[in-house]
């Protein structure tokens, strides 16, 4: 492989996604992709033990959302590049990406040759954003006009504490939940109670309601919420 070579990972729960970014992608001399994820527990397992240079991430994916696997990526790699590539363009969505430490957000409707410019950017250590956003954030101060992030206050829930969240507002009960995440059941109701007291809310129609309008999970995944 070429040592300049760009490595990248496609984060992307739907396939045909996936199958486009591949192909679009595939003329691009100097950036190779090297694994595709369907959900955020494996991107966050794929990008810690493969290392490669950029993630492309999907924020809305099953098990584990982006901001979260993005999140505990960095955490633990804080050398891989995150790319976010969503259909969502809301504030909330692209202002706490930036905080938790993300390169750059690009929107799904953006042209192949952005999103390799893009993926060249922030493997470079630039910012990157949709120029949309990038206007809208600068107005608002959260980036500086040279590409300078700015950071939010981040969520009140530990890591794990997410991971509980996202999987009781998909419909996991506590002992799938219990059973993904490799912990006790006891220490799911433990993670649980916390998650509620923490966000003032008292039943499950209400974590899943939290859920998704905070962009945790994606309104379709939960067909019924009381």
């Amino acid at each position: 492989m070429n040592p300049k070579t760009i490595t990248v990972l496609i984060a992307e729960d739907h396939t045909i996604v996936r199958e486009g970014m591949r192909a679009l992608l595939a003329s691009e001399t100097d950036i190779r992709i090297v694994a595709e994820a369907g959900n955020g527990r494996e991107a966050v397992k794929l990008a810690l033990s493969l290392r490669p240079d950029v993630v492309v991430m999907d924020i809305a994916m099953p098990l584990l959302n982006g901001m979260e696997a993005t999140r505990q990526i960095l955490a633990k790699a804080p050398g891989i590049r995150v790319l976010i590539l969503s259909a969502h363009s809301d504030d909330a969505y692209v202002e706490h990406v930036i905080a938790l430490g993300a390169a750059g957000y690009l929107l799904k409707q953006s042209s192949s040759s952005m999103l390799a410019k893009a993926i060249r950017d922030v493997h470079r250590g630039l910012s990157c954003f949709t120029p949309a956003l990038t206007r809208h954030l600068r107005r608002r101060g959260k980036i500086s006009p040279a590409g300078g992030e700015q950071k939010v206050p981040d969520l009140q829930l530990s890591s794990r504490e997410h991971e509980v969240l996202q999987l009781i507002a998909e419909g996991k009960a506590n002992k799938e939940t219990a059973d993904i995440l490799h912990i006790s059941i006891k220490t799911v109701e433990k993670h649980r109670h916390q998650v509620m007291r923490k966000l003032n809310l008292s039943n499950t129609a209400s974590l899943t309601r939290y859920a998704i309008a905070h962009g945790i999970i994606e309104s379709s995944v939960q067909v019924t919420i009381l």
